[in-house]
């Protein structure tokens, strides 16, 4: 214990001095969870209304694979879009194997799967008969699926910090993809895994380690303060 305690006091003054270092990796990681969550949401989201709403042949099936998808994993991930992205691969022209732009493209397809399977799940936790009674009253597709967005927003928004969370902590695919640059590419797990594996620099793996650690603290409180102001479930919407 006095070992722990020991790097802890060390670990402490990088986070609170303002460590340079450290301050670039948390606004790359920021950076890298927020745009990939973005992406992955505009078009996840589509999908998992059509997954909540939709009566058509195989919606089981591909509810399926995007539960399955929560279990991608990560190194698969990261494997797949560098051999994609490679001169030889099939998007090689991009030129963009080992920036940080093969990080937002790895990092959007491991969001991906928790958008497209926890917002068809929030949609069918509704109230039974909610969504049946805004079609006898004349809702279009557009105006149900928005009622469905606003009533299992809770639902929704889980989704979202979820993979916020999941890109936040990721680190596999992030070295594959990205090499985990110092100063370019690199995030607070990537870099969490060079201090231990390279330098051995137990302190500032610690303190890489509690500042990401903070950061998904803060997803949690958010999510716990938008669970406590909503409340009831309203049907607004125009028939016309």
């Amino acid at each position: 214990m006095g070992y722990i305690w020991d790097q802890l006091r060390q670990a402490i003054p990088l986070i609170t001095s303002g460590n340079a270092y450290i301050l670039n990796i948390v606004w790359v990681t920021i950076k890298v969870a927020v745009i990939s969550t973005a992406v992955a949401s505009v078009i996840g989201l589509p999908i998992g209304l059509a997954l909540g709403l939709g009566r058509f042949r195989g919606r089981r099936a591909l509810h399926i694979l995007a539960n399955a998808g929560l279990a991608l994993p990560p190194v698969l991930v990261g494997v797949a879009v560098l051999i994609l992205l490679l001169p030889r691969g099939a998007f090689g022209s991009l030129q963009i194997e080992f920036t940080l732009y093969a990080v937002y493209v790895a990092q959007t397809i491991l969001a991906l799967p928790y958008i497209v399977a926890l917002t068809p799940a929030a949609i069918r936790g509704l109230p039974p008969g909610l969504l049946a009674q805004a079609r006898a009253l004349g809702a279009g597709r557009l105006q149900l699926s928005l009622l469905a967005l606003r009533e299992a927003k809770i639902g929704v928004i889980a989704a979202v910090i979820a993979a916020l969370g999941a890109t936040l902590s990721e680190v596999g695919a992030v070295v594959i993809v990205g090499g985990n640059i110092q100063g370019h590419d690199q995030t607070l797990a990537s870099a969490a895994l060079m201090l231990i594996n390279n330098d051995a620099n137990y302190p500032g793996a610690l303190a890489v380690g509690l500042v990401l650690l903070a950061l998904i603290l803060v997803l949690i409180a958010v999510l716990t303060v938008l669970q406590q102001r909503t409340s009831g479930i309203h049907l607004r919407f125009r028939t016309g």
